[in-house]
C-alpha cells in the first residue's frame, strides 16, 4: 500500500495561533472550548472536538490557514453547513468554517451557468435561477440549508438529480486550492497554463493513473458498473476512465473527496431545465415487493423522481398535517411510491400521467392512482417525504441517536436486495428501521434509532453494519454510500466494496494530493478498521423542548445570531454538554474546567444574550422545536429576582411607556443640539461602560408616539362595520422616524385607514396600560406575561363585546403572542392578514412606482404570512424587492438596543440589496427602528404603505364580523 506520513510532530496550538495571528485576523480563531465543542459539531453521530475553529472570510485568510497548519504539520477539516451525516465535517484538529465571507454567487450566460461560493444555499443557487427556468442539478433533501461546497465535496444528489445531473456530471469549473498553496482556476486559460507547467508532475501522474485504469480490462469494468449506480463510496475513479487530460481529472476528482484532497473556493455549474409545471401522486401498493416492480415498470415512464415509502415509514408520518386518513388504515407491509411528473405544460403533464398508468396495469394498487392538481398538496407531499429521517429523530428514546445510511442496489435487484436488507434488520433487532428512497436509481436510505451507551450495543450495532456491507457490496455489487458520502462510517469498509487493487489507487491518488494526510484524514481513506465505532456523540436529555433534536442543522440558516455566536443547534449542543457534565458524580480536572467555562459570562452572551428567541427555527426545524423557548426558560430561571420590579412595572405599565416616551423626546432634544455623531458616540460609551445594561442610542431611533391621537375616534354612522383597535405598547411609545418627512404614527395611520375603508373604530379601555406580555416573557418574566395577557384578554372581550367584533393589532409580534392566552371567542386580526384579506376589497388604490423593500418579519413567517404580505406590498407598488438571507432581523424587542450586534450581523447584507429602494415596509415597529438603521432608508409599517397608495372603495368586500 502507497505510504503516506502522518507522524511529523506537530507545533503546539499556542504556536499555531501565534503564527496565525499574524496573517489573519485574531477574531477568526476561536479558542473558546464551549465555542469549539458548538461549532464543531456536524448532523452525524460523531463527536470530536476541533483544537482550533478558524474562519476566514476570503481566499487570502484561507491560504494563509493552509500554509500555516501545513508547516505546522496540523490537520484541516473544511466545512460550510455541517448538515453531512456520515462524519466527514468533524475533527480533533483544525476546523476551517466556510460560510460568512463564502456566499457570493453569479448566474452566467443567461442562466446556463452560475458560479457559486461554498458557503451558498443550495436553495439560493435555485432562486437566482428560477427567472431564467433553470436551477443546478443536485437536489438534495437539506438543499433548504445544505451548502454549495458540501454539495460538491459528497457528491450529494437527490430526489430528481439522479446520476445525471449530479455535480460530477454538471461541473463546468472550478477554482481550488492545493495543501502546497497554489491556486488553480480551471475557467482561467492563464491559470491552468501557468498549473501545467509548475504541477506537471501531479498531472502526469493522474493521466498515468488513468490509462492504467483503462488498459486494466477488469478494473475498468467495475468502475464503469459501480457508476451506473449511485456511487460516493470513495474517491471518484469514473474521472480516471471519463477523462485523459490531468486537469479534467483533478477537477472531477475534487467532487465527493469531502475535502481531503483540496479546498476549492467556487465552483461553476451547468445548470439544467426546470420545467414550470408539477404534479404528483402517492400511490400505496401491498407490499415491497409490488412497489419494487412498480418502479422497474416506471424506468421507462416519463417521470421525474420515484420515492420508496416502506410501512414503517408510513407510519411515522401518517399524522402530520395533511396526510390522507386512508394511511392510517394500510395494512402491514404497503409500501407507497411518491411519483413526480414535470413538464414544460399541462397537457404534457396529463400524457405523461396516462404513461404512467399503461406502465402500472397489471400491478396491484390499494387505492385509485391520483395525480394531485393541488399545489398545496404536492408540497406537503415533498414536505413528508424530505421529513422521514427527522421523524425518526422525533419519537427515538432521549439518549439514542438516528443512524441513516443510504445503499443502491443494481436496479434489476432491487426487490430482491429489499427484501435481504429487511431480514439483515430483522435478524440484529432493528425492527424499528424504516427504508424509504431514491428508488428509480436502487438508492434506498435506511434509518433506525440507535443508542450506544448500554452493553452490547456497539456490538450489535458493528454486527449490522458488517452484515450490510457485505449483502450490499460483495453480494449484490451495489454502493455502500449512494449519495451521502464516505465519511468516518464507511471509510473501513472502501476495500471491501472496491477490492483491494481500486482502493491501492485511491491511496495513490491520496498520496499525489496530500502526501502527509493533513487534509481530512481518516475521511474516506482509513487504516482503522474500527474508525465507525468510535467517537461517538452523545445525547443526553438535557429539556423537554429540545431532546428531540437530531443536531440536523436545518435550522441554522434562518437564525440571526449564526454569524455572531451560536445557531439553535449550536445552543441545543451546549445545552447537552452541560446535562451531562452536571450529571457526573467525579467530574475530571477538564470537565471541572468545562463546567466553569458555562459559568462564566462569554457563555452567559454567547447562548443566552445573543438569542433572539424569534421562533423561526421552528419553522425550518422537522420536528418543530422552537430553540427560543428553550432559552426563555433558562432566562425565567436565571431572572427570578427581578420578579417583584417586572410586577411593578406590570401594575403601572400606563406609567412606564409615559416614562418611556419621556425618554425619547429628551434624547431628541439632545440630539437637536449635539447633534448624530456625538449622540452616537456618547451612548456607545454608556453602553461599553455598564457592561451593556443601557441601551445603545442610533440614529434611526423614532420620535415619542402622540398617545392623543388614540383619543380621536372614527365617525360612528351605525350603518358600518365595527372592529376593535389594539394598539401595541410599541406603536404607542416609538413614533416616526426622526429622519422620514412623513412624522405619521402607526397610531395614526392605522385610524385613517380604517375610516377610509369604512370601519368604525373601538379602542379598548385603559389602552396605555394594556400589553400583550411579549415585553415581559422575551426577558424571562414568564409569570407577569401571563398576568398581562390575561389582562388584555379580559378588556378585549369587552371592547369586542364578547368576541362579537373582531380584534386588530397593528404589529404581527404581538398578535402571535398573545394567541396562546386567548379566550375562544375572540378573534384576533393579524395587520397583515386584515389588510390583505378585508381591506384591499374596500380601497381603490394606485400603486406606487417608486420600488419598495419588505421585510416579512418572523412572526408574520410563523403564522403563515409570506405569501400574503408579498402580495399585499404588490398591489401597493409596481417594483418590490425582498431580500434574501434576512430572515429575523435580530432587534428583538429591545435587543437591537441592547446586543446592537445582534441586529448588525444579522442585517449584515441588507444595505447593498435594497440599494436604490425608496423606502422599505414590515409589520414591526421595533423591528421598522433595526432595519432603518442597517439599510440605509427607512422602514415603515406595511398598512402606511396601503393608506398612501389608497382612496375610499365601493365597500362591498365581505365582513369580518366574528361569527
Amino acid at each position: 500500500m502507497t505510504a503516506i506520513t502522518t507522524s511529523e510532530p506537530r507545533i503546539s496550538i499556542e504556536e499555531l495561533v501565534e503564527q496565525l495571528e499574524q496573517r489573519i485576523m485574531p477574531q477568526r480563531l476561536v479558542r473558546d472550548p464551549l465555542l469549539r465543542l458548538a461549532y464543531g459539531t456536524d448532523a452525524s453521530f460523531y463527536r470530536l472536538v476541533p483544537g482550533l475553529v478558524v474562519r476566514p472570510e476570503n481566499e487570502a485568510e484561507l491560504l494563509a490557514v493552509i500554509e500555516v497548519c501545513r508547516d505546522g504539520s496540523w490537520p484541516m477539516t473544511f466545512r460550510a453547513a455541517g448538515t453531512s451525516l456520515s462524519g466527514q465535517a468533524v475533527t480533533d484538529g483544525v476546523l476551517v468554517q466556510l460560510s460568512r465571507g463564502w456566499r457570493d454567487a453569479e448566474v452566467l450566460d443567461d442562466g446556463a451557468r452560475i458560479r457559486l461560493d461554498p458557503g451558498v444555499v443550495g436553495a439560493r443557487a435555485n432562486q437566482l435561477l428560477a427567472p431564467f427556468g433553470r436551477k443546478i442539478g443536485p437536489d438534495p433533501a437539506s438543499i433548504n440549508s445544505c451548502m454549495v461546497g458540501g454539495i460538491a465535496a459528497n457528491n450529494a444528489s437527490g430526489m430528481c438529480c439522479g446520476t445525471a445531473q449530479n455535480s460530477y456530471h454538471t461541473l463546468a469549473a472550478m477554482r481550488v486550492i492545493l495543501l502546497d498553496g497554489t491556486i488553480l482556476d480551471t475557467a482561467d486559460p492563464q491559470s491552468v497554463m501557468a498549473f501545467r507547467e509548475s504541477h506537471a508532475a501531479l498531472l502526469d501522474g493522474l493521466e498515468r493513473l488513468a490509462s492504467n485504469a483503462r488498459t486494466d480490462v477488469e478494473l475498468a469494468r467495475r468502475i464503469r458498473h459501480k457508476y451506473r449506480l449511485k456511487n460516493t463510496t470513495g474517491y471518484a475513479l469514473n474521472s480516471l476512465v471519463d477523462f485523459r487530460d490531468g486537469i479534467d481529472i483533478l477537477m472531477h476528482l475534487m467532487i465527493g473527496s469531502e475535502g481531503t484532497l483540496g479546498c476549492f473556493t467556487s465552483i461553476t455549474y451547468h445548470s439544467v431545465p426546470e420545467p414550470p409545471c408539477k404534479t404528483a401522486a402517492l400511490i400505496f401498493f401491498p407490499d415491497l415487493g409490488s412497489a419494487c416492480r412498480a418502479t422497474m415498470a416506471l424506468r421507462s415512464a416519463p417521470v421525474a423522481a420515484v420515492e420508496m415509502i416502506d410501512r414503517a415509514a408510513l407510519r411515522s408520518v401518517e399524522r402530520a398535517p395533511g396526510m390522507p386518513e386512508s394511511l392510517r388504515g394500510l395494512p402491514d407491509g404497503a409500501t407507497a411510491l411518491l411519483v413526480d411528473v414535470r413538464g414544460v405544460d399541462a397537457e404534457i403533464l396529463q400524457e405523461s400521467i396516462s404513461a404512467i398508468g399503461q406502465a402500472l396495469e397489471g400491478i396491484t394498487t390499494l387505492e385509485p392512482i391520483t395525480f394531485t392538481d393541488c399545489a398545496a398538496t404536492y408540497e406537503m407531499y415533498w414536505k413528508v417525504r424530505k421529513g422521514l429521517f427527522p421523524a425518526v429523530g422525533a419519537v427515538r428514546d432521549i439518549g439514542t441517536t438516528v443512524v441513516i445510511e443510504d445503499v443502491a442496489f443494481p436496479i434489476e435487484r432491487l426487490e430482491e436486495g429489499v427484501a435481504a436488507l429487511s431480514e439483515a434488520f430483522q435478524r440484529h433487532g432493528y425492527t424499528d428501521a424504516i427504508l424509504f428512497g431514491h428508488a428509480l436509481e436502487g438508492n434506498l436510505h435506511f434509518v433506525f434509532p440507535q443508542g450506544f451507551e448500554r452493553p452490547g450495543e456497539v456490538e450489535r450495532y458493528q454486527a449490522l453494519m458488517d452484515d450490510v456491507a457485505r449483502l450490499v457490496a460483495v453480494e449484490f455489487g451495489g454502493s455502500l454510500k449512494a449519495e451521502h458520502g464516505t465519511g468516518r462510517n464507511m471509510a473501513p469498509y472502501v476495500e471491501l466494496e472496491w477490492g483491494s487493487d481500486a482502493y491501492e489507487l485511491m491511496w495513490q491518488i491520496k498520496a499525489l494530493f496530500d502526501p502527509r494526510h493533513l487534509f481530512n484524514p481518516d475521511v474516506m481513506l482509513s487504516r482503522n478498521p474500527t474508525l465507525h465505532l468510535e467517537n461517538l456523540k452523545p445525547l443526553p436529555a438535557a429539556h423537554e423542548l429540545v431532546d428531540r433534536c437530531i443536531e440536523c442543522g436545518f435550522c441554522e440558516v434562518v437564525c440571526p445570531s449564526r454569524d455572531l455566536t451560536l445557531t439553535p443547534r449550536q445552543r441545543i449542543v451546549l445545552a447537552r454538554e452541560r446535562a451531562r457534565l452536571d450529571a457526573l458524580e467525579s467530574p475530571s480536572e477538564s470537565e471541572r474546567q468545562w463546567l466553569a467555562a458555562f459559568a462564566g459570562s462569554d457563555a452567559e452572551y454567547a447562548i443566552e444574550q445573543t438569542c433572539a428567541a424569534d421562533g423561526m427555527c421552528g419553522t425550518r426545524c422537522p420536528v418543530d422545536i422552537n430553540t427560543g423557548e428553550l432559552i426563555l426558560a433558562m432566562r425565567q430561571q436565571q431572572h427570578q429576582r427581578w420578579a417583584p420590579m417586572a410586577r411593578r412595572i406590570g401594575h403601572h405599565f400606563s406609567g412606564a411607556t409615559r416614562v418611556a416616551r419621556t425618554g425619547l423626546r429628551l434624547l431628541s432634544a439632545g440630539r437637536s443640539v449635539v447633534g448624530d455623531k456625538a449622540m452616537t458616540g456618547a451612548s456607545r460609551w454608556l453602553h461599553t461602560t455598564s457592561s451593556n445594561q443601557i441601551p445603545q442610542w442610533t440614529p434611526a431611533i423614532p420620535a415619542a408616539a402622540p398617545i392623543r391621537i388614540l383619543h380621536r375616534k372614527t365617525g360612528n354612522t351605525g350603518q358600518r362595520d365595527q372592529v376593535v383597535y389594539f394598539p401595541s405598547c410599541a406603536t404607542r411609545v416609538f413614533g416616526a422616524d426622526k429622519r422620514d418627512t412623513d412624522s405619521r404614527a402607526v397610531m395614526d395611520v392605522v385610524l385613517r385607514l380604517l375610516d377610509k375603508a369604512g370601519y368604525d373604530v373601538v379602542i379598548p379601555e385603559m389602552s396605555g396600560h394594556l400589553c400583550c406580555g411579549m415585553a415581559f416573557s422575551s426577558k424571562g418574566m414568564g409569570n407577569e406575561a401571563i398576568h398581562k395577557a390575561r389582562e388584555l384578554n379580559r378588556e378585549l372581550l369587552i371592547a369586542s363585546r364578547n368576541g362579537q367584533l373582531p380584534v386588530l393589532f397593528d404589529t404581527s409580534p404581538c398578535s402571535l403572542q398573545i394567541v396562546e392566552h386567548l379566550d375562544e371567542r375572540l378573534e384576533v386580526r393579524d395587520p397583515v392578514a386584515f389588510a390583505h384579506d378585508y381591506l384591499l376589497d374596500r380601497l381603490t388604490l394606485a400603486p406606487l412606482d417608486e420600488r419598495v423593500a419588505v421585510h416579512v418579519t418572523c412572526s408574520a413567517h410563523r403564522k403563515g404570512l409570506h405569501d400574503r404580505f408579498i402580495e399585499l406590498v404588490r398591489a401597493c407598488a409596481r417594483d418590490v424587492v425582498e431580500p434574501e438571507g434576512i430572515s429575523c432581523c435580530g432587534f428583538a424587542g429591545d435587543k437591537g438596543l441592547r446586543v446592537p450586534e445582534l441586529n448588525a450581523s444579522a442585517l449584515s447584507g441588507l444595505a447593498s440589496q435594497v440599494s436604490g429602494c425608496a423606502f422599505g415596509v414590515s409589520n414591526s415597529r421595533t423591528c421598522e427602528i433595526g432595519l432603518s438603521q442597517h439599510a440605509g432608508i427607512t422602514y415603515h409599517s406595511v398598512l402606511d404603505l396601503l393608506d398612501r397608495v389608497s382612496q375610499p372603495g365601493p365597500f362591498r368586500a365581505r365582513s369580518v364580523s366574528s361569527s
